[in-house]
């Protein structure tokens, strides 16, 4: 981070935005620099191969609500100066009195190394990139001869980032980032079929280029497909529903965790606004997010603010405890920070967002939960859905699931969607397993059309009076 630049050093940086935010209830110069690169093997052969550097600042000012913003991709004396006349346009109030520093601290209250400083673009050859995705090909197709098609991609980018705050601090970060996506169709001869499997972290790509590694994650595209081919038409209606352990948490992240964001309580926009301290949700449910797990892919040392990430519980034994914070909308709620102040890059405003967000465990064991179902439906892996913030209403469509027939697992299904609201589905919470764990590394969160890398989790769960969407 040291060239990039131009014609000062980040002592004067620091000064510059001290002296220029000092009248700002809060503000920072956000400093990024992210190479990234992908590479997409499809119908046996590669399609796409792209390398990028995404480099700029951003300079936020904030007044009370109002917010004044500018962005650059150059940083030198005059382009910050420039930027710092335009955020100034917005109307600013409170006086903070300023004192000239020569010298500025960088702020080294970070969490203990949650993820490596070093570059995972550089972990491994393009040429040992390149052989992974043809070998997860070759793999598939010998494996089985139903295989009639594999999609691969693969990415990873570094992101470099300095904070300048307006107290003179600056706050540093480097984030490795891979993912590995696997798509694989089959064909039995009467129907076509596709399974996915992705996962990640932030580490490096050695681990995706053992061989024992890339064949386990391809047999579990694989295994979908194959389940997919024998799946029968979903019921439709209201039924009890067991979700499975881990990614199935996206429903969790998405119909209530997002409503546990501090602006949208802030607003009053939230299903949970004013709900601290009530009951919520059964019992049995405590959810937390936390940013400070290693190597996940939610995880970050500080917030895009510059704020140590932490462990926040949310919801406690079935209390609302609180929620995600960023510095504006804590200030304004009179709150502590969580470490939730998040942005897509230097071009974006942040805001408080999900880090990793998971249900903890509870007493019971998956299998005496599956067989305490009479009748009902067992979800294993979701893909796409959608959430009203607001109510907390949601649809989700179920990308592998089974049939629950006289506590034992039966048919896989197709067509399968769940439908109702987060605040209702946490009440119909009957049993939670013992066996919490995080999602393999997939997970991407967009809101107010900014996306950032999250984690989701949960233990394995029974609902009851749920209403699934089918096909019969």
């Amino acid at each position: 981070m040291q060239n990039i630049f131009d014609d000062i050093d980040k002592n004067d940086v620091a000064l510059l935005i001290e002296k220029g935010l000092h009248e700002s209830d809060e503000g920072e110069l956000f400093f990024e620099q992210t190479p990234s690169e992908s590479f997409i093997f499809d119908d046996g052969r590669l399609k796409n191969s792209n390398f990028d550097i995404n480099s700029g600042f951003g300079i936020r000012m904030v007044s009370e609500e109002t917010t004044g913003f500018a962005n650059s991709t150059i940083l030198n004396k005059n382009s910050i100066k420039k930027a710092l006349e335009t955020v100034k346009a917005a109307k600013m109030g409170n006086n903070i009195n300023f004192s000239d520093r020569s010298k500025n601290q960088i702020n080294n209250k970070l969490n203990n190394k949650l993820y490596s400083n070093q570059n995972p673009l550089n972990s491994v050859s393009f040429d040992e990139k390149i052989e992974l995705v043809k070998n997860i090909d070759s793999f598939l197709r010998s494996y089985d001869n139903r295989v009639q098609q594999v999609s691969v991609s693969l990415s990873g980018s570094f992101q470099s980032i300095v904070i300048f705050n307006k107290d003179g601090s600056i706050n540093t970060d480097e984030r490795p980032l891979v993912r590995l996506n696997i798509s694989v169709i089959v064909n039995n001869g009467k129907r076509q079929e596709s399974g996915s499997y992705g996962t990640g972290g932030r580490w490096d790509y050695k681990k995706l280029i053992s061989k024992d590694f890339y064949e386990n994650a391809s047999k579990k595209a694989l295994k979908q497909a194959i389940t997919n081919l024998d799946s029968v038409d979903t019921p439709a209606g209201e039924m009890t529903v067991v979700l499975g352990a881990g990614w199935p948490g996206v429903l969790l992240h998405e119909a209530v965790g997002h409503g546990l964001e501090g602006d949208f309580n802030r607003k009053e926009t939230s299903a949970f606004t004013n709900m601290v301290g009530q009951k919520v949700a059964d019992e049995q449910v405590t959810v937390i997010d936390d940013g400070s797990i290693p190597d996940r892919r939610g995880s970050l040392n500080i917030d895009d603010e510059g704020t140590p990430t932490s462990e926040t519980v949310l919801i406690e034994n079935g209390i609302l405890k609180g929620y995600l914070q960023d510095k504006m909308n804590a200030r304004l709620m009179n709150e502590n920070l969580t470490g939730n102040g998040r942005r897509e890059s230097f071009m974006h405003l942040p805001m408080p967002r999900m880090t990793n967000t998971f249900m903890t465990n509870g007493k019971y064991d998956p299998s005496e939960i599956i067989q305490s179902v009479k009748k009902g439906l067992y979800m294993v892996n979701f893909g796409g859905g959608q959430v009203d913030i607001t109510s907390g209403k949601f649809v989700f469509s179920c990308t592998e699931g089974y049939q629950i027939e006289n506590g034992k697992i039966g048919h896989p299904i197709k067509g399968a969607t769940l439908i109702g609201d987060g605040p209702q589905a946490l009440k119909k919470i009957k049993m939670v397993g013992n066996d919490t764990c995080l999602d393999d590394g997939i997970g991407t969160c967009g809101k107010a059309g900014q996306s950032v890398p999250v984690g989701v989790g949960q233990p394995t769960l029974r609902i009851d009076e749920i209403t699934v969407g089918g096909t019969s």
